[in-house]
């Protein structure tokens, strides 16, 4: 069954927190985060389900006046990974966030989400050193989207 992509809410809470635990053990956002991602106003966010499950998540802020909105965290449950759920749920950010660029950080070690996003047509605009708490360097990626 292919995943359905929705608004996602505060009442997604205790699914995105676990779902940030698996994802991103290292760099697991905070609660207080998390809930500012689920109710704060000029973010995007979405989620993905499979059979009632949210399998997926994306949040971007929406920064107006430099039409730029950042990918602040996106993520698919290991198992549901390579179904097209994260390129959905990105694709549909891109289209309700109608800014001129797209940007988001990576691990410089996450090769699959680095292939994921060139796919897509993000390209690399700069490096981070040091961006992540264990010290490993983010990669810059960013997007002109056409909408």
């Amino acid at each position: 069954m292919p995943a359905s992509i929705q608004p996602a809410s505060w009442r997604d809470l205790n699914a995105v927190r676990r779902l940030e635990q698996i994802c991103f053990p290292r760099d697991m956002w905070p609660l207080w985060d998390i809930i500012g991602v689920l109710s704060l106003p000029n973010i995007v966010r979405l989620k993905a389900s499979v059979n009632g499950e949210l399998v997926g998540f994306i949040a971007c802020d929406i920064r107006r006046v430099q039409r730029v909105a950042w990918v602040a965290t996106v993520g698919v449950l290991p198992e549901h990974r390579g179904r097209g759920i994260g390129a959905a749920l990105l694709l549909e950010s891109e289209r309700q966030a109608r800014m001129t660029y797209m940007r988001l950080n990576v691990r410089v070690s996450n090769r699959n989400a680095i292939h994921l996003y060139r796919s897509l047509g993000y390209q690399e605009a700069g490096m981070w050193p040091a961006y992540y708490q264990d010290g490993e360097d983010a990669l810059l990626m960013e997007k002109r989207v056409k909408y």
